[in-house]
């Protein structure tokens, strides 16, 4: 009789688990491909393999490796330090293994929280919601808009998951997965992702020859059926591993499996959240480090502050959990107003702005836009390529001459899907054929059907004018 494994249907932890429609969506999904420990390898070959509590309960996982992102800032027209994120990639058979086990905890995840009736609660990194930050954004502000008077309090967590306790960890994935102790593999798995070792990738970088540069890196990354390092050199050169520095907290970011552990992690605290502000006539969101709390400010009277308060009191339950006031705001919404009044609940903290900002949207009691800041990322990336080509003359950094074909279809209209499949259908042409992955056009025609605001399509004119111009600088791109 052949396996369960391999009829499609895995038999684990007292419940079945779907490993071809798991497949399927993988299969589906955009995979970079980068340099690492290992040469690549596909699903296909290595589903046996990760699908194996024998195989991973003995599997050696490669050290991860590690860059920093520098967000650069500026506000009114002065620089501000960079937003830095840690970020660390595993190897090519170690990250499917995180993913499938990331699964594996997504399936039991999604079962319970709709046990315990929070299914709409943790809504970053979900397999079962089916939608995405337009929806969830949309489903807070209608809200606001539906109860009358209320505070609303949007915060998040520093370092979420530099921060994130072992043991705590440990403990409430014991009690998702309903053992006393983990499995020979499922200790594998989070031995290795809390007490993980890294190299640093500019020490890759020198060690191939190679500067730390986006060309460099791009170089690198070309080797990608090849190893970073050779057996020989690897050995030779031990001392660039190194452990994670804090032995009792802390996951990579940007593993495949710590966006489910960090949802594991904050269960019992989103239920108790939850639980509150329901009983309140209120809402509770979570996504991710960010979060939105929104209570009605009832004939009662209760003091807003209590609410802060509480609130403040149950996330300080959760171990090694940083709020951070600083980036906590909490406003008073009525009669279609939005006013700030985070200085009346958090000492020191200056009054911000009357808008109230969530998962890239922003709503000033009457209007939904997208938020600024949301789109000054898109066309920065487009300045600064465009920077690029105009110094370099129409050329690219490899001396390859740009193609403005290209620019568009990533930077403009012409390169979203809705426009692909508008220009097959003129053209007379099948639109099942294959039309890229979209761009930032797409989120936000996607944006305004849904919000139904014309003010969303205003403020993206608005910007689009300013990538135009900026086109408009290489004659040949026009």
């Amino acid at each position: 009789m052949p396996s369960a494994v391999l009829t499609g249907i895995a038999l684990y932890g007292g419940y079945n688990v779907n490993v071809e429609e798991w497949k399927k969506t993988q299969l589906q999904k955009h995979t970079s491909q980068y340099t690492h420990f290992d040469p690549r390898v596909s699903l296909k070959s290595c589903l046996g393999y990760i699908s194996s509590p024998q195989k991973v309960c003995h599997h050696g996982f490669y050290p991860f490796i590690h860059y920093t992102i520098k967000n650069r800032k500026v506000k009114k027209g002065k620089s501000v330090a960079p937003k830095k994120r840690e970020i660390y990639y595993a190897a090519h058979l170690d990250s499917w293994i995180y993913r499938y086990y990331a699964y594996l905890i997504n399936e039991k995840y999604n079962l319970r929280v709709k046990e315990i009736g929070i299914d709409n609660v943790a809504i970053a990194y979900r397999t079962d919601l089916k939608k995405n930050n337009i929806d969830f954004s949309k489903r807070a502000f209608q809200f606001i808009r539906s109860i009358g008077p209320c505070y609303v309090m949007i915060g998040d967590f520093t370092n979420f998951f530099d921060n994130l306790d072992h043991a705590y960890l440990k403990e409430r994935l014991c009690d998702l997965l309903a053992v006393d102790r983990l499995t020979d593999d499922w200790y594998a798995v989070y031995k290795n992702v809390t007490r993980f070792s890294y190299v640093e990738l500019k020490d890759l970088l020198e060690l191939n020859g190679l500067e730390d540069t986006r060309e460099g890196r791009r170089e690198f990354n070309k080797r990608s059926r090849k190893r970073a390092l050779s057996t020989k050199l690897f050995r030779a050169n031990k001392g660039i591993v190194h452990a994670n520095p804090n032995c009792k907290y802390g996951v990579p970011q940007g593993s495949p499996i710590s966006a489910a552990l960090a949802n594991v992690y904050m269960l019992i605290a989103d239920k108790q959240i939850h639980e509150y502000t329901s009983s309140l006539g209120g809402m509770y969101m979570r996504y991710s480090d960010d979060f939105i709390v929104i209570i009605p400010d009832t004939e009662a009277g209760e003091d807003g502050k209590d609410h802060y308060n509480i609130i403040k009191e149950i996330l300080s339950l959760v171990p090694n959990l940083v709020f951070e006031a600083s980036k906590t705001n909490i406003f008073y919404c009525s009669n279609q107003t939005v006013t700030n009044c985070t200085n009346q609940f958090i000492e020191q903290e200056k009054q911000g702005k009357n808008i109230i900002e969530f998962l890239g949207f922003s709503f000033d009691g009457k209007c939904v836009r997208i938020r600024d800041k949301t789109i000054s990322k898109y066309y920065n990336k487009l300045y600064r390529k465009l920077r690029t080509i105009i110094n370099n003359q129409g050329y690219s950094s490899q001396n390859k001459r740009i193609s403005g074909k290209n620019l568009y279809k990533k930077y403009s209209y012409k390169g979203s899907r809705r426009y692909q499949k508008a220009l097959a259908r003129k053209e007379e042409r099948p639109t099942e054929e294959k039309l890229g992955y979209g761009n930032f056009f797409d989120y936000v025609a996607e944006a305004k059907e849904k919000f139904g605001e014309e003010t969303v399509d205003i403020v993206m004119r608005r910007h689009m004018q300013k990538i135009r111009k900026q086109l408009n600088l290489i004659p040949e791109l026009k």
